[in-house]
């Protein structure tokens, strides 16, 4: 069981780029309310890469630093592709992430959804130090500009398609990159956040935001961070249901009024601090759990 401790691109690759964007209709470059920002060819499309899946260091605020590249089975160097950051929890490893060895191996990789991908989504699993978020002077958010400056130099994305998913102290780290990092990251999903324990520097900007988390788990850290989104999209306030205790079920809201291509969405669970809940039953399920489906429905609405 995955637990947090306590204390917490070249005109031709611009064309196929306009064409390929879920939401824009062919022949048309008009961008669809939820398409925020205008597709540019990463350096990388066109390229033959260099990059391969596994495990890659690099240099970053002076200190080497790793991350695990899942690269599609099919990789086609002319089609733009979804980008995922899979943080990991506190104690965590990205190894974890990449594999779900942690509670279902390959099952629940990359939290579940590299399976759901089906080999349509490039997926990042970075490396914390001292397996964690701590983001010290906002080191942990330049790693992820590096990462993403190394990526992109060798391998075809969509930049209107990147997305952070994260449990726990994780969860910080996906939030720290919705307040910090706005125009760059399309979406994340927070599950199970205690706080801003990797900062929140920024913050004022919208940015489409799922938040996760258990009624038995402190929840009203995941309203918080949630609620700052709810007020920089412009959704209506409201107090979203959420399960009894002792119901083992799950209640998904998404709030109304929000900026057009600024969703929020809620999902509450009745369960403590894990990363997979299944209704019906509880602790973690990897085949059993309803929450990447959520993450995925979420993420690919753009």
């Amino acid at each position: 069981m995955v637990k947090h401790r306590s204390f917490l691109g070249a005109a031709a690759v611009a064309a196929l780029l306009v064409l390929t964007m879920s939401g824009t209709a062919q022949g048309s470059a008009a961008a669809s309310p939820t398409d925020i920002g205008i597709a540019s060819p990463t350096a990388g499309c066109g390229k033959t890469p260099t990059l391969r899946s596994g495990t890659h260091t690099i240099q970053s605020s002076g200190k080497n630093r790793t991350f695990i590249l899942k690269i599609p089975d099919n990789y086609n160097n002319r089609n733009p592709y979804r980008l995922v950051f899979g943080f990991h929890w506190w104690g965590g490893t990205a190894t974890d992430v990449a594999t779900g060895q942690t509670v279902q191996r390959d099952v629940w990789a990359y939290y579940g959804l590299q399976r759901l991908a089906n080999n349509s989504t490039i997926f990042v699993a970075p490396q914390g130090i001292g397996n964690g978020w701590a983001n010290s002077g906002g080191e942990d958010v330049t790693f992820v500009d590096n990462m993403l400056s190394r990526i992109e130099s060798d391998l075809c994305v969509e930049t209107t398609r990147r997305f952070a998913v994260g449990f726990s102290y994780g969860g910080a780290m996906s939030h720290a990159l919705a307040c910090a990092r706005p125009n760059v990251f399309r979406a994340v999903a927070v599950q199970s956040s205690p706080g801003t324990l990797s900062g929140c520097s920024g913050g004022t900007q919208p940015i489409a935001y799922l938040g996760v988390h258990g009624v038995g788990d402190n929840i009203a850290s995941g309203r918080g961070l949630r609620d700052r989104f709810v007020r920089n999209n412009g959704c209506a306030a409201q107090n979203p249901p959420e399960p009894a205790r002792g119901s083992l079920t799950h209640r998904t809201t998404t709030y109304s009024g929000c900026r057009g291509g600024y969703p929020v969405a809620w999902a509450a669970f009745d369960g403590g601090h894990i990363a997979a809940p299944q209704d019906g039953a509880p602790g973690d399920s990897g085949s059993r759990t309803w929450v990447p489906a959520e993450v995925w429905k979420f993420f690919t609405q753009f």
